[in-house]
């Protein structure tokens, strides 16, 4: 996806339907939307709700894949911040949407997030500067960590894995603009430009995935059932369930929710 002012546009011009979806889904309290998922409003005073629109083709390919790279590590601990006390740095704070290809915001989304410190170094003994967490009923997210420093071969860059509840991982990276090593990275993709904007001396970022992820009437559901596994469990580490005619192992104790089935929270199970 371009930077945020690129995407907003249709290919026609003026704003997209995914745009009007993104300014209507931010105006909704958050309150209000943990009540149910966001639908297509108008952009008119009214804010009259709109029958979402099955077929929306704002001229948006699915979000790019891109390698994983050798720092990946799995079972993060889940968080939206990844600051630490002393934490050095300058602050970035990550916010976006998860789309399918309907342009409906996707809610329960694992997003799993890693990246360099500072200095460029990744952490591989522990969990510093890598987290996951889950969009929320509107489909949005938001990370608070620090710009990542450089290293040897690569421009500044953020991991990510994104995989909506029974639906397939996808691996990307997301990169900054105007970085002059933009130009000589060989995995550079402006594509995954991030929207970064100064904000006194910490940056704010945006960025908008599209996930592969059909949206229609007579689509399946991206929320297999059946099985042992049940919302309000409260599940210990080795703990085993089943789930859609699989057998999972629990890697963290927690208790189960919406979004968190096993298939799609592979930091919290692992397929036996």
């Amino acid at each position: 996806m371009q930077e945020e002012q690129e995407s907003e546009q249709s290919p026609g011009g003026g704003i997209s339907r995914k745009g009007l979806l993104k300014v209507a889904l931010a105006a909704v309290p958050l309150s209000a939307a943990l009540g149910g998922a966001a639908l297509a409003r108008d952009a008119a005073p009214s804010e009259r709700p709109l029958v979402p629109t099955p077929m929306c083709d704002d001229g948006d390919d699915p979000t790019p894949p891109q390698m994983e790279g050798p720092y990946f590590k799995p079972n993060s601990p889940r968080r939206t911040s990844l600051l630490e006390p002393g934490a050095q740095g300058v602050r970035l704070t990550l916010t976006g949407y998860v789309f399918g290809l309907g342009c409906q915001p996707v809610s329960g989304v694992l997003l799993d997030f890693w990246q360099a410190d500072v200095n460029g170094a990744y952490d591989n003994r522990g969990f510093r500067y890598r987290g996951h967490q889950f969009t929320d009923s509107r489909g949005a997210f938001r990370l608070e960590t620090i710009v990542p420093g450089l290293y040897p071969g690569r421009t500044r860059h953020l991991h990510v894995k994104a995989q909506a509840p029974g639906r397939p991982v996808l691996t990307t990276q997301l990169y900054f603009p105007n970085e002059p090593r933009n130009a000589t990275d060989q995995l550079f993709n402006p594509a995954l430009l991030m929207d970064v904007r100064q904000v006194g001396s910490a940056r704010e970022a945006s960025f908008d995935f599209v996930l592969n992820l059909r949206q229609g009437p007579g689509e399946p559901s991206p929320t297999p059932t059946g099985g042992t596994w049940a919302v309000g469990t409260a599940y210990p580490v080795g703990d085993r369930v089943t789930y859609s005619g699989a057998t999972y192992e629990c890697l963290q104790a927690h208790t189960a929710q919406p979004g968190w089935e096993p298939p799609s929270a592979p930091a919290l199970w692992r397929r036996r």
